[in-house]
């Protein structure tokens, strides 16, 4: 558990889940937030989704994607064999008690849903221009608050910053220099940003 006196304690990282293969347990509405989620931000994610009932809206997300595996059936511990992820995500606590304890055994992470006290990982609220990702975190206190401060990061951000983000790219790849040098020129260029014109 993380210590609030120091604040959120959370290491943010962005996953590759077109080389991570992930296991949802639950096909409702958690289930498929949870889906909708992971395809919105990876298109090439390789997930297997467990469930006795699979809501409609999963299956219309399986057309699409063909890296998401539907298996309509009660969830099993062999289930989490090859997993590298997995997200209870059913309304049944004992269930997403029992699929965290076999995650546990197994070492791999594990989020539950809507119970963030037992999570190994938590799904940020994310927003996306292009190829800039920014994810949000409440330290799992208020997913609303993430939601709203989302809402105004999109409004705020320009849609054409991935032509500030390729510009920015080719400067730096032509850049000449060791790499403390090619920070420096680069804080200089992007001080702009943040209206500072006293350059360090």
């Amino acid at each position: 558990m993380t210590n609030d006196t120091k604040g959120n304690q959370l290491f943010p990282v962005f996953l590759r889940l077109d080389q991570l293969h992930m296991l949802v347990v639950g096909g409702g509405s958690v289930g498929y937030e949870k889906i909708s989620a992971i395809f919105k931000n990876s298109d090439n994610a390789i997930v297997t989704l467990v469930a006795p009932e699979i809501r409609e809206e999963i299956k219309e997300i399986a057309a699409q994607y063909p890296l998401l595996t539907l298996i309509q059936r009660d969830y099993h511990y062999n289930d989490l064999d090859g997993k590298d992820l997995v997200i209870a995500a059913t309304n049944i606590p004992d269930l997403n008690k029992r699929v965290r304890e076999d995650a546990r055994r197994k070492k791999i992470l594990i989020n539950v849903a809507d119970t963030p006290e037992i999570c190994d990982f938590y799904l940020s609220s994310v927003v996306k221009k292009g190829d800039l990702k920014i994810a949000i975190s409440t330290n799992g206190k208020s997913p609303t608050f993430a939601k709203r401060v989302r809402e105004m990061l999109e409004e705020v951000l320009p849609d054409g910053i991935d032509t500030v983000l390729d510009n920015l790219r080719s400067i730096r790849e032509k850049l000449k220099g060791d790499f403390e040098y090619k920070v420096k020129k680069l804080n200089e260029i992007t001080s702009v940003f943040k209206g500072n014109d006293d350059i360090k």
